[in-house]
């Protein structure tokens, strides 16, 4: 093979290599590294309604051995690793839907608010919302799928004021009245109690009940799913012909509560009737083809879950852009 070089192209490549030896053999980035992130808030139309994925941040669960069960501990950690995951800190993300029908603005589930019982990364939904340009003010309805800790934690700030003052707010009467009862105070419970009591009871009056099958808000209707919680309720959103599932905790986890459905989860009230809920729930959604937004799947949490042997898989939608 005969290389045809020219005498100019040997200069140029010596004046590069000198270049490179100027500079230590290597060579300079020429803007800074910016260590930012993107804003924790996603957009995209339902239908006629237009929908804004907000977070209140990762919650780190830690080791799963303790909380996700009745399956060998090493067959959990493969799960994970399998999937590219950390065997050994399971995070959870939080991830509510705030759906703008045109006549109301509605927010699923309101983070963790103050309390930073799971670490520092939580109690982001506010800063989210104020990314997203909504206000606080401006939402009329907040829709809880159930009282614990990392769902009703952000309807009360640090002065113990309702964040949205103009909200009603909609819950299972089961599950505020479990997490409400101060008879509970001398339990394992107390501090979901406790959390539960400051940010329920300033907003009682504002509280409506609704029931299994109804739909309670224009294009929301619940549907329950106990077992994590006395009252845990999903909900399917609906406008202009398309509709998600918000899962709430149906399922904790994409890989550990999907590929096996009836592995247990410590923070369920009756786990087994929490995994009967997300097997016939899952198995209607996959069957319908049904789209789903969790609340604790990866950001931003919404895609559809399609059956696979005993158990289920979770693909992700790819995310809208408006160009």
């Amino acid at each position: 093979m005969t290389l045809n070089v020219s005498r100019r192209s040997l200069l140029a490549l010596g004046a590069g290599l000198g270049a490179s030896t100027l500079l230590g053999g290597t060579a300079q980035a020429r803007a800074p590294k910016l260590g930012t992130q993107t804003p924790y808030w996603h957009r995209f139309m339902l239908g006629e309604a237009e929908v804004t994925v907000v977070s209140d941040g990762p919650l780190p669960l830690g080791d799963p051995s303790g909380t996700f069960t009745g399956v060998p501990k090493e067959e959990v950690k493969k799960m994970l690793s399998d999937n590219f995951l950390s065997p050994d800190n399971v995070v959870l993300e939080q991830n509510s839907p705030i759906v703008n029908t045109g006549d109301k603005l509605i927010l699923f589930d309101t983070g963790m608010g103050t309390s930073k019982a799971f670490g520092p990364t939580t109690g982001r939904q506010q800063k989210s919302m104020k990314e997203a340009g909504i206000k606080p003010e401006d939402i009329d309805a907040v829709v809880l799928s159930h009282a614990h800790i990392d769902h009703i934690g952000g309807i009360v700030g640090a002065d113990d004021k309702p964040l949205f003052p103009n909200a009603q707010y909609y819950i299972a009467q089961s599950d505020l009245e479990f997490w409400t009862d101060e008879g509970k105070m001398g339990s394992p419970l107390k501090d979901f109690i406790v959390h539960a009591r400051k940010n329920l009871l300033p907003v009682r009056d504002r509280i409506v009940f609704f029931k299994d099958g109804q739909e309670f808000l224009p294009g929301v209707t619940a549907i329950a799913a106990p077992g994590h919680t006395v009252g845990h309720t999903i909900f399917m959103v609906s406008s202009g012909g398309k509709s998600f599932a918000f899962l709430g905790d149906l399922s904790h986890h994409a890989v550990l509560l999907l590929e096996r459905p009836r592995m247990e989860f410590s923070y369920d009230t009756d786990p087994k009737q929490a995994a009967n809920s997300r097997v016939k729930l899952l198995e209607m959604l996959a069957a319908n083809k049904t789209a789903v937004m969790s609340y604790h799947f990866a950001w931003p949490g919404y895609g559809h879950v399609a059956k696979v042997g005993e158990g289920f898989h979770y693909y992700p939608e790819p995310m809208q852009m408006n160009l």
